[in-house]
Order: C-alpha cells, then structure tokens, then sequence
C-alpha cells in the first residue's frame, strides 16, 4: 500500500466519507479471557463450536448457515440462539486491536456482519443508533430493529437519530437481546427483503448514497456473504471502494473486478499498525 492510499483511507474513515465494513477476520486476534482459546468468528471455527469441538459432515462444514439449518431442524432454533447467546453474550473476550484502533477514530456508520459485541463496546461511552438484523418475525414487513443507546442502556426506538453515530449489526448480536440471522432459513428471508429494500431503514439508504467502503477481514469467496454485501453497499460512489485479502483467489479476483473493488494484497493488521505509527 502507498503512502497516499493509507492516507486517503485514514482521511475518509475519519469524515465519513468512507464506511468500514467489518468481517470475521477482524477478530482474528481475540482470545476467551480464562481459556485463551480463539474467539469463533470464521464459519468453520462457529461450525465446530456450535458441533462441541468437532467438525461436522463435509456438506455441512461448506458455511455456517447450512450447518445451523441442519441444527434448527434437529434440535430447534432456540438451540443455535443459546449458543451464539453463550459464545457472544456470556463469555468473557480479549479485546481486539482493531477495534481499539476504531475506537479512537469513532466512525460516524459502520458495518459488522460479525455477531460479537465488541463494536458496541467500542461505543459504550458514547450515545448511538444501533440497527440489528432479524428475520423470519411476524408483525412487520421490516427485517430491522432500531435500538438508540443513551451511555447507560438500549431502548427501542422506531427512528434514527442522524445527529449519532449509527452501528449497523446486519447479522445480530446478544445485545441488548439475543436476534440473529443465522441459518439458511434465516439468510433466504433476510436477503429477498434485503434485494427489496425492507432490511435496510430508509434514512441509511439516503446516507449510504455515494460513499466508498473499506472491507476489513472479509474474503469473498463464499456466496451468501457476498451477496450480503453487494446489497449493504448499493448506491456507493464509483469505485465502491476497497478489500484487505492475503493472496486471493481468482474467484475473488473475478468477484471484485465486477464490483470494481479494489483488492489491497496486504493484511489488515499491517494496515492498523502502520497507520498507528503515522
């Protein structure tokens, strides 16, 4: 990466100008405070946690959400629930480095697939929007919850407050309550209202509007995840913006080229470290 484009991402993550799209690679560095054991963030590191340590059928490993359904249709939806409850709401973490460094730049809109919660606690002392994925919920043609933190507490809300930061948690988290999308059932409702424009509220579909993105631990090698973002990054400028891989592959290669996102062959830990040190 030059010197420039480290500077131009800096600038635009700064004033808003640039959106961080977060993925499971952002995790890589966080660790179970008492076991010291990796945080589940990858599909095949949830697989296996969700299974008791073992991996499940090679069909089944393929991505998480196959391995969810195939849990929710043996054993209940309640039982991945508590266990992404378990993981994410009762277990104590290590923090991770890149999300110290974000908290220092405290972006005004960001994006996290991821279903932790150290994004939030990144902004636990300041007042924000926070917008959590749901699906297959009766009462409402939305595939949204808006939540609006007051420095003590989440409380429901059915607008967004343009004036504070907005964290958009498209995949859930257990905070303030345990909703996620998880499993194929819960990903085929979420995207169709999503290519639909019901999963996204109407004030983040005018402030998305011609901005640029910095995916951060994201490979794009897996289709629902793709097609995930493709959707959360409609009406960005052209180009869309950019994407930290390590040695991609030619499926990724080809995916970003029609998107038009740059590919930055470099990890994203080097990224925060040097722009740390500038």
């Amino acid at each position: 990466m030059t010197p420039e484009l480290q500077q131009k991402l800096l600038a635009g993550l700064k004033d808003g100008s640039i959106v961080p799209y977060l993925g499971p690679g952002v995790l890589a560095d966080v660790k179970n405070a008492v076991s010291g054991e990796a945080i589940p963030a990858s599909s095949d590191s949830l697989i296996i946690a969700m299974n008791g340590g073992k991996p499940m059928a090679p069909k089944l490993m393929y991505e998480f959400p196959r391995a969810a359904m195939n849990i929710e249709l043996k054993r209940g939806r309640s039982t991945v629930t508590k266990f992404l409850n378990r993981t994410y709401g009762e277990t104590q973490w290590t923090r991770g480095a890149l999300h110290d460094w974000l908290k220092d730049i405290a972006p005004a809109y960001v994006i996290d697939i991821n279903r932790d919660t150290q994004l939030q606690d990144s902004y636990a002392a300041t007042p924000h929007n926070l917008i959590v994925g749901i699906a297959r919920i009766g009462g409402t043609d939305f595939r949204y919850k808006i939540y609006r933190w007051d420095g003590a507490a989440y409380l429901k809300s059915e607008s967004i407050d343009a004036a504070l930061p907005i964290l958009f948690k498209p995949m859930g988290t257990p905070k303030p309550e345990g909703v996620y999308i998880a499993s194929d059932a819960d990903y085929v409702d979420f995207i169709t209202e999503l290519m639909g424009g019901f999963s996204i509220p109407p004030m983040v579909k005018e402030l998305r509007k011609g901005k640029q993105y910095l995916l951060m631990g994201m490979r794009l090698n897996r289709d629902t995840e793709r097609m995930v973002m493709a959707d959360m990054i409609y009406a960005a400028a052209q180009p869309p913006g950019w994407v930290f891989i390590v040695e991609p592959t030619d499926k990724e290669r080809r995916f970003c080229k029609k998107l038009g996102l740059e590919i930055i062959e470099e990890d994203v830990f080097e990224f925060i470290g040097a722009a740390a040190v500038a």
